[in-house]
């Protein structure tokens, strides 16, 4: 079971829009050394939505190879086509992903019924581990707690990103799945809160910045430490509410650059981070002396 800090990892491009492989490898090699638990390749965070599939498949594999095996690899594989999240799933096993992460279905907004048979096809495709991606606020699509508790019978079904921050509701997931599932945040406002709920860890868009601060928050909530991981939680809100001032991965990917680690190349329909909002992200990188 992966637990702790997993990084949602960007993609960092060139002025031109191509894929920057350099500067990709030198963001694994940090994670690896600053302590994150485990990488998602080409999720939100990653700008699957815009990477063509073979460039979405080819960073998987090559992310996989530079990890060498030190820290898991999930592939995000998730669409909204079954065939398409089947293959791309099938593929990220080939490619040696230790895992995939499956948002669900978005825009076609499929029933509960239909998230169900979604994913039981794709668990009955392939034998590598899945982790269901629930964000209703950018997929229109919410996977209840009813459906996730009917996935949790495939033994391949092994977590889920419960990206809500609505900490009754994980509970709920928690109590419902038990120990057949690993229940992951995927907000991290209140990351700290689902982990001392009986979450496993966090998936991450501060962690791209910050991964040593938030490998420590997340070792302390799985500790069961509440007061130290709430105390340093409160330390870096300022830092999670700069990664949302725009759409994610636009305030991150600016913060990257502002760090001198990747260059602010973005594609569209997203652009870089408007220029008023550019010193207040400044501004919350040097209170952790990031810049």
């Amino acid at each position: 079971m992966i637990t702790g800090s997993i990084v949602a990892l960007v993609t960092p491009m060139e002025a031109t829009g191509a894929v920057d492989w350099n500067a990709l490898k030198k963001l694994v090699e940090m994670h690896i050394e600053k302590g994150t638990a485990s990488i998602v390749a080409v999720g939100t965070s990653g700008e699957s939505a815009t990477l063509d599939p073979e460039e979405h498949l080819e960073v998987i594999g090559q992310v996989v190879n530079w990890v060498a095996g030190r820290i898991p690899v999930i592939a995000g594989t998730g669409a909204n086509s079954t065939s398409e999240a089947i293959h791309l799933t099938k593929e990220a096993q080939r490619l040696g992903a230790d895992a995939v992460l499956l948002v669900t279905p978005y825009y076609n907004k499929p029933t509960q019924e239909g998230l169900f048979l979604h994913h039981k096809a794709i668990a009955e495709a392939s034998s590598i581990p899945q982790i269901l991606y629930n964000v209703p606020g950018r997929t229109a699509c919410d996977m209840l707690p009813e459906t996730v508790e009917r996935l949790a019978q495939f033994d391949n079904i092994v977590g889920i990103k419960e990206a809500t921050g609505d900490i009754d509701r994980a509970r709920d997931v928690i109590a419902r799945v038990g120990d057949k599932m690993a229940v992951y945040s995927g907000d991290d406002e209140t990351a700290y809160e689902l982990i001392l709920a009986g979450g496993k860890g966090n998936i991450s868009v501060t962690a791209n910045v910050a991964p040593e601060q938030m490998a420590k928050l997340c070792a302390l909530a799985l500790e069961g430490k509440t007061e130290e991981s709430k105390a340093m939680n409160d330390e870096l809100m300022g830092l999670h509410n700069a990664m949302f001032l725009e759409s994610n991965p636009i305030p991150v990917k600016w913060a990257l650059h502002e760090m001198g680690l990747i260059s602010p190349a973005i594609r569209l329909p997203l652009t870089q981070l408007s220029e008023p909002l550019r010193e207040p992200l400044r501004q919350a990188l040097s209170q952790w002396k990031l810049v």
